[in-house]
């Protein structure tokens, strides 16, 4: 006891700073008083350590679970000394939720309350204490929880959609890959399920297609943790299938006249769509949530808003002839400011479709949309623009321009931009026009639209 004694006071003089005599050296009464500043000191010490655990017991009041928050990276549970098994956890965004954990079948099991400040502190701890009381008297049973089929639809609506611009993207990964596993309740997948999961998307897609689908499934589950479905995430830690590889895929020439024969057959609102993208050298969510309202007609320019920009940065894209020719050519929706739609009331979609059906066109499938961009920034560069004004013209936050050099250099390098994306047009129009006899089309071909009930004339 005497040894285990010593050890302790070593520890908390060494934690402290102080000197403590050692337990062997003491008389009776230097023991005593020895005994009771370390009870003093581990209390001191444990009341300093409170402040960043993960997990607390306090009498809770109004005041407190109005004013806590999680201090650091893990959220913050407190356990209510009021009423055993209640009790309120504050996640790293200071969501607040009230739950009470109840023994249910010789374990215990947390059971969701409800939020704060939808429930006071009074409401919580009467909900809690009703449902503390039926379990006890065999009431009610162990709830039943979610699967992974109901929560993925209120993780788009609820998470998602009001924090990302690539929400549809998101659902689309998790409708389609994680599947296998929605009949399964979604505190009982188990991170072996998830690495079966990974590894059939490796085998049949693309390392790629894995990462993507693994980091939405990552945000989902976290996204249960903090509303109190899971305890922990079953993949958290998970190192991705393969590591990313940058592309550098740039077609060629002959490709890039392919592609644009192939969208000439396409009609409204994707063809149009895909000769904008090859001439403005922008993302595709950028082009294809275009609206009129963007557009200023007499400057030729284009403003994506900082909402929509993938860098936050509002970017001016100037429009050369060839892009003014293909928009004053559309047809609008009545009342809609989308430019390309299919509804009127929301942006284009269907790109996996129209993909298909160019690849099936062109002969060949090796390339993305966002290819295009970089097709034409290195096209750009090949015919003597500029590398830091072909960075102003894919609005890159970072690249040529960094560092010091980005903070004091506020030149919008208007028009700069505008000789470029002209050049690049004219490339386009001018290069391979032999080439491009024999396929049939002209860069710069406009192409036909049908006019429906719903439309109104071209924009002039």
């Amino acid at each position: 006891m005497s040894k285990r004694f010593s050890l302790v006071v070593g520890r908390i003089s060494q934690s402290t700073n102080r000197h403590i005599p050692p337990h062997p050296a003491t008389s009776a009464t230097q023991t005593t008083l020895c005994f009771s500043e370390i009870i003093l000191l581990v209390t001191h010490e444990i009341r300093s350590l409170s402040d960043y655990i993960s997990c607390m017991k306090k009498k809770l009041t109004a005041r407190f679970v109005d004013t806590v928050t999680a201090p650091g990276p893990k959220r913050l549970e407190v356990y209510d000394q009021a009423l055993s098994g209640f009790g309120v956890r504050v996640s790293k965004s200071g969501h607040k939720t009230w739950f009470c954990a109840p023994r249910v079948n010789g374990r215990v099991k947390r059971v969701k309350i409800g939020t704060y400040p939808a429930l006071s502190l009074s409401e919580a701890r009467q909900k809690a204490q009703e449902t503390l009381r039926d379990v006890q008297l065999g009431i009610v049973q162990e709830p039943a929880c979610p699967t992974l089929g109901d929560v993925v639809p209120q993780f788009v609506e609820l998470y998602a959609k009001p924090r990302n611009r690539g929400w549809r993207t998101q659902e689309s990964l998790l409708m389609h890959h994680w599947k296998p596993l929605f009949e399964k309740p979604i505190d009982q997948i188990k991170r072996a399920d998830a690495v079966r999961v990974l590894d059939n998307i490796v085998a049949s897609t693309s390392a790629g297609s894995a990462n993507n689908a693994m980091a939405v499934f990552k945000k989902l589950m976290n996204w249960c943790v903090d509303r109190g479905m899971i305890d922990a995430n079953p993949i958290a830690g998970l190192k991705t299938p393969r590591k990313p590889v940058a592309r550098d895929r740039v077609l060629s020439d002959r490709e890039l006249e392919a592609v644009w024969k192939a969208a000439d057959k396409d009609a409204y609102p994707f063809g149009p769509l895909v000769q904008v993208l090859i001439l403005t050298a922008q993302r595709r969510a950028e082009v294809g949530e275009m609206r009129w309202s963007e557009i200023e007609f007499d400057t030729a320019t284009w403003t994506i808003p900082a909402e929509r920009a993938k860098n936050g940065i509002a970017h001016d894209v100037p429009l050369s002839s060839a892009v003014l020719d293909i928009l004053s050519s559309l047809p609008r929706f009545a009342g809609s400011d989308f430019v390309f739609t299919t509804t009127g009331a929301t942006p284009v979609s269907g790109f996996g479709r129209l993909k298909d059906r160019l690849d099936r066109e062109v002969g060949f499938n090796d390339w993305w949309f966002h290819d295009l961009r970089r097709t034409a920034a290195s096209g750009m560069a090949r015919i003597g623009i500029a590398p830091h004004v072909i960075e102003k013209v894919l609005n890159h936050k970072t690249g040529v321009i960094s560092g010091v050099a980005a903070v004091y250099n506020r030149y919008s390098y208007a028009d700069e931009k505008r000789e470029a994306v002209v050049k690049w047009a004219d490339h386009l129009i001018q290069s391979r026009t032999q080439r491009s006899r024999a396929y049939g089309v002209k860069f710069g071909a406009i192409i036909p639209y049908t006019t429906g009930p719903d439309f109104e004339s071209p924009q002039t």
